[in-house]
């Protein structure tokens, strides 16, 4: 009897995948997505949508003080950096499990040319930061009439 095999050039590297976003709890940053850098230890999960009047970004903070984040805009850049800090722990119970990061967070956007960075503003509430990124008003085109003399 003969088997046949289903070859998936791309089976290999997506198993790949798998392993890494297991081996770490959290999903690995895709290659193909540079307009964000992730360069900590941890890195909450965000949410990016462009609307009509303004980009909106949403990232999952549980248990980070929003007084405790720092958000930067520089040369098209936006930066979200903050620090989740450790619970005092008591040393009468004997932890079997410790799942949930601690430490300080570093996220990098770059926006597009677009993006009002006078007018970016954040509020944090239940463990979610919102910033909203207004877009600039672009000039728009104009007909100029042509006088005859």
């Amino acid at each position: 009897m003969m088997k046949i095999a289903r070859y998936e050039p791309w089976g290999g590297l997506n198993q790949l995948m798998k392993d890494l976003e297991q081996y770490y709890g959290r999903s690995v940053p895709n290659s193909d997505e540079d307009t964000t850098v992730a360069t900590s230890a941890w890195v909450p999960a965000v949410d990016i949508k462009e609307e009509e009047k303004a980009f909106v970004i949403h990232a999952d903070i549980p248990g980070v003080d929003p007084q405790n984040i720092e958000i930067t805009m520089e040369n098209g850049v936006l930066t979200i950096k903050g620090e989740r800090s450790a619970e005092t722990t008591d040393e009468r119970k004997y932890y079997k499990r410790i799942e949930r990061i601690r430490g300080t967070f570093y996220r990098r956007f770059g926006l597009p040319d677009t993006a009002d960075a006078e007018k970016i503003s954040a509020v944090g509430k239940h463990g979610v930061l919102e910033i909203t990124i207004p877009k600039r008003e672009i000039a728009q085109p104009r007909k100029i009439n042509v006088n005859i003399s």
